[in-house]
């Protein structure tokens, strides 16, 4: 399950994936919800791919998404925003 959320943590809408389905694959359905357009994505390293944030970029969405540990290259991340996005992540688990 994927979850989109507003700055508060509040869900707006759910992507149900099959159980081995990557997370790569909710990211179209999350981003076309009929809400606002966000202005940060907040997300763990499932979703760290090249094709996501340029993606999100651009959309006008700024990705803020830890880097996988197997990244040779790892962009840049704010780590005050990878707090929130780990805390964040806990709004779909309960």
């Amino acid at each position: 399950m994927h979850a989109r959320a507003d700055g508060q943590g509040r869900p707006l809408g759910f992507v149900l994936t099959g159980g081995e389905t990557s997370d790569y694959r909710a990211v179209p359905d999350l981003l076309a919800m009929p809400v606002n357009r966000p202005r940060r994505m907040l997300a763990d390293k499932g979703y760290d791919a090249d094709a996501i944030r340029q993606e999100l970029l651009f959309h006008g969405t700024r990705p803020v998404i830890p880097p996988r540990s197997t990244r040779k290259d790892p962009p840049p991340a704010t780590t005050e925003f990878i707090k929130t996005a780990t805390a964040s992540s806990e709004c779909s688990t309960g």
